[in-house]
């Protein structure tokens, strides 16, 4: 086991613990607030991981199609409190076409489907403290570039994919350096000198600059 993955383990623990009677808390007023699970559930991206990809996919599938399913990481089941309307991920091609996207990136002004207590959840980021289970499972550190949904990576080029060398966080450089940013450009900009300067002083940098970030709400949508 690295120092990293021992830090993972030990401090989403520790925030598991202080949190878990706030955690409680959001999760009965999302149930107050409107209809549907409070948790809400995402295949993302991970860690590039490729040779697991075809795994389930069987020994006789061809080079070509190979190349459509493979997303150059692991996928995962992210957790995160819902703070949308249940059928958000219903609703989404209304709204955006993401093959129409000159980039593999998009934020919604103004999105309708975020609920009354979501604006606050997204604002202040509490949304995203089910995802310390993600990290005591593995699935992310507490440092990291953004893990992406599948239909986004599906458009990713191989410059894009390079941020998935490392293992994605609840946190990371491209979360308190451009925070709601819509440009793919400045994104990639922080992931990929994270990938190149990753170490536990960066990481410990980065968590100090979150606090200030989520304490002040600045940037997020």
């Amino acid at each position: 086991m690295d120092i990293k993955r021992l830090f993972d383990i030990i401090f989403s623990g520790g925030f598991i613990i202080l949190t878990l009677p706030i955690m409680i808390l959001i999760y009965f007023l999302i149930k107050i607030d409107s209809a549907g699970q409070s948790i809400f559930k995402q295949e993302r991206v991970g860690i590039d991981r490729r040779r697991n990809n075809f795994a389930s996919a069987g020994t006789n599938i061809k080079a070509h199609d190979k190349r459509k399913v493979d997303l150059g990481g692991r996928p995962f089941v992210m957790y995160k409190f819902r703070s949308m309307v249940q059928d958000a991920e219903e609703m989404l091609p209304s709204l955006v076409n993401i093959s129409d996207l000159p980039e593999p990136v998009y934020k919604i002004k103004n999105d309708p489907r975020i609920t009354f207590l979501g604006h606050f959840l997204r604002k202040s980021s509490l949304d995203e403290l089910p995802q310390l289970f993600n990290v005591l499972r593995g699935d992310m550190s507490l440092v990291g570039p953004r893990p992406e949904a599948k239909r986004v990576v599906y458009h990713y080029n191989e410059k894009h994919k390079k941020r998935l060398q490392v293992k994605p966080g609840i946190t990371g450089l491209q979360q308190v350096m451009c925070r709601g940013t819509k440009s793919m450009r400045d994104r990639l900009r922080c992931d990929l000198y994270y990938v190149r300067r990753n170490s536990l002083i960066l990481d410990f940098w980065i968590l100090l600059r979150t606090v200030f970030v989520v304490l002040f709400m600045r940037g997020n949508h």
